[in-house]
């Protein structure tokens, strides 16, 4: 246990975002009894992994630092806060706007430390340029930007307070604004990467299809925005409402666009490379994205002209469905093999 904690990986609240986000899907879609058991598995998950996580801060605090400073990992640790948020969500979907509401701020508070304790950790650590370190993982940061803007315009209208049910909506807008641009920033630097530095088929790993996901999520944050009608944000919304529907139609379309070229990186991983099909942590990167993918296109699918959207999340559902099941199923594989070794008895020569 105490070797499991201290090597956990930094991205493996993923796996509540992953298992969140199918639970929304599902929900959205009318699988409610399925939508209810996934949401169970959700906030075991996130009970779970947050002992976990506060154990390794105070036990193994040298190894938090030094993943802290690793380009390659130290992103990882805003799967925390996109956790937090996608299951805040979904609590507002089941009415428990003060639960959601608590798991908002403490998320906010965290991507604020986050945000700018990450970044001056890899900078005073680097001994060497970063590009080459940088991998799908740094866009997670977006992921978590636009998670909370999600979660802003959610808990808006039952908001303990008046100001902020007056001043969450702008928060919203801005947070999406920040993370579009963050996302424009990091998605040209990893493009860049990719074809000026070799890939290896060990770091063209899961972590490359949040690319998928960030865009999705910032749809799915769009359609959060659009769909404000309190008096105090109707006028925000009317203003920015072109400008917001038209990026996330662009947006959509990018995050159609990257689905058959990861689908292709993996089968040049897997099959072409022979890299080993085993679990892994990231693998619960791929399940997020796909599960997004339906939350993004049935929330913007519910405007005008924009049906066809809705129409492909009720098919789509699904595939995000088999992925979580899949996961799921090696995940709790790999757990039985590895207390399976653990349990067996040493045999030493026969003398």
């Amino acid at each position: 246990m105490r070797r499991a904690i201290a090597t956990l990986d930094p991205g493996y609240f993923a796996w509540v975002m992953a298992t969140g986000i199918v639970s929304v899907g599902t929900d959205l879609l009318g699988e409610h009894l399925l939508s209810q058991v996934v949401l169970g598995v959700a906030v075991a998950a996130f009970v779970g992994l947050a002992l976990a996580y506060a154990a390794r801060l105070v036990f193994f605090a040298p190894f938090v630092r030094q993943s802290a400073a690793d380009p390659t990992t130290a992103m990882a640790y805003f799967t925390v806060v996109a956790g937090t948020d996608v299951l805040a969500v979904r609590l507002v979907m089941a009415a428990h706007p003060l639960v959601a509401f608590a798991l908002g701020v403490a998320a906010a508070v965290l991507w604020l430390v986050l945000t700018y304790a990450l970044p001056w950790s890899i900078v005073a650590a680097a001994r060497r340029p970063v590009l080459g370190e940088i991998n799908g993982t740094w866009l997670v940061w977006v992921v978590a930007t636009q998670s909370l803007s999600i979660v802003a315009a959610a808990v808006a209208p039952s908001a303990p307070a008046t100001w902020l049910r007056a001043d969450l909506p702008a928060v919203a807008v801005c947070l999406w604004g920040l993370g579009v641009m963050l996302y424009l920033v990091f998605i040209v630097i990893i493009f860049l990467r990719l074809l000026l530095i070799e890939v290896t088929p060990a770091e063209m790993g899961p972590a490359y299809w949040i690319a998928m996901g960030a865009t999705a999520i910032s749809v799915r944050a769009a359609a959060g925005i659009l769909a404000l009608h309190d008096s105090r944000s109707t006028v925000l919304v009317a203003v920015m409402r072109p400008f917001v529907v038209g990026l996330s139609v662009v947006l959509w379309a990018f995050g159609t666009w990257w689905i058959p070229l990861l689908v292709l990186l993996g089968i040049w991983r897997y099959v072409l490379r022979r890299y080993p099909r085993t679990y892994e942590p990231r693998l619960w990167n791929v399940v997020f994205p796909l599960g997004m993918y339906t939350v993004a296109s049935f929330s913007l699918g519910q405007l005008p002209g924009l049906g066809f959207m809705a129409s492909i999340a009720r098919g789509w559902v699904w595939v995000g469905v088999a992925a979580w099941v899949g996961v799921l199923l090696l995940m709790v594989d790999a757990t039985a093999r590895t207390l399976g070794d653990q349990r067996r008895p040493e045999t030493g020569p026969i003398s």
